[in-house]
């Protein structure tokens, strides 16, 4: 085991780098602008957050795309086993918390692709883990970070829905109530914050 339990933003920015070549397609670019939000909220949280931390849970949050296309449900359990075996239980953790928000089976959003008994390792994994700050952030900045850049929250999770033909009430308003919840951390408007602009 790695004496951190992430690994440093030079190594997480190599794992990206690494795996896009293996399934090309906007998540990498999707990943790097929800990393770069996790920093700047880090940065502007007084000191509750490490933006170094922070940038690299949110650069490997959808790490598990690297095994292939058609990944939906199957991305989170492949990117913890892969982060697992390389020695990165926090970065791993964050691959099945962020798309869980609610902590409730079946918040996730998308095809269930996994083999049997996956979905029921992912529910019982949620359920029994707490979650902290860093998987409340990079839940956030999931849906501010889109592949082209920062997004309104809104506009992200509505595009979201119309990809996937629904997105649950309760994960919507979860999604509002954490951007409240780190606007009030940072104490200003959370999309300046986002977007690098001064205070």
């Amino acid at each position: 085991m790695h004496e951190k339990r992430y690994p440093s933003v030079r190594e997480a920015e190599e794992l990206l780098a690494e795996a896009e070549p293996h399934n090309p397609g906007p998540w990498a670019a999707h990943s790097r602008h929800v990393a770069l939000c996790a920093e700047k909220i880090a940065r502007a949280s007084g000191g509750r957050l490490d933006p170094e931390k922070a940038y690299v849970l949110g650069l490997l949050h959808d790490i598990g795309r690297r095994f292939g296309k058609g990944q939906h449900i199957g991305h989170m359990l492949c990117g913890y086993r892969y982060l697992m075996d390389l020695g990165y239980p926090d970065a791993a953790k964050i691959c099945l918390t962020h798309s869980y928000n609610t902590k409730r089976p079946g918040d996730d959003i998308g095809k269930h692709d996994g083999l049997p008994g996956e979905e029921e390792e992912i529910d019982a994994f949620i359920a029994a883990c707490e979650y902290d700050d860093y998987d409340r952030l990079i839940q956030l900045c999931d849906c501010l970070g889109g592949a082209e850049g920062v997004m309104k929250i809104e506009d992200r999770m509505e595009g979201v829905r119309q990809r996937y033909g629904q997105y649950p009430q309760a994960k919507w308003d979860a999604n509002v109530a954490l951007f409240a919840y780190f606007e009030a951390m940072c104490g200003r408007d959370l999309y300046a914050v986002v977007r690098g602009e001064e205070a």
